[in-house]
């Protein structure tokens, strides 16, 4: 393959994995200790957090490594841990929850944010449909997305 063509195919393959993985790792691996206590206070809910994470970024290692293994293509080892930490950083931030509200405080998006969530001292809107949820999902998104960019730039 073209040096100048590889690059691309990086990108290309890498953000097809990187999505794949998100949703399987962040829905499917997730335990569900994990996602009622990550966005908590305190250290428990930190831990909770950084286990998730990890668990998401060993998927996310492993349907790389399978689409690089079947495309031939190489990325640098050095590429592959600022990808993936930029990634893994972003998705600690955001899953904290009171830093991602923060953000969407900050650029109007506050309303949006409270969307479809249960109303105080109720629990009457249980489901994933939430503004919340969406703009953390949007937020993963980006950052695979940039991910993906930093795995095309150790393409080689």
């Amino acid at each position: 393959m073209s040096v100048m063509l590889q690059p691309a195919a990086v990108f290309a393959v890498a953000s097809a994995a990187l999505l794949a993985a998100h949703q399987v790792g962040d829905h499917w691996i997730q335990t569900h200790r994990q996602a009622l206590t990550k966005g908590g206070t305190g250290w428990a809910a930190r831990a909770a957090c950084a286990r998730h994470v990890a668990s998401l970024a060993s998927v996310k290692v492993l349907f790389l490594l399978a689409v690089f293994a079947v495309t031939g293509l190489q990325v640098r080892p050095g590429w592959w841990v600022a990808g993936l930490g930029v990634d893994a950083v972003s998705h600690y931030w955001a899953d904290r929850r009171t830093t991602l509200r923060r953000l969407a405080s900050r650029v109007g998006k506050a309303a949006f944010f409270d969307l479809g969530a249960p109303r105080p001292g109720r629990d009457d809107n249980p489901t994933l449909g939430t503004g919340a949820y969406a703009l953390d999902q949007s937020w993963h998104v980006l950052w695979l997305f940039v991910a993906a960019l930093i795995l095309a730039g150790g393409a080689r």
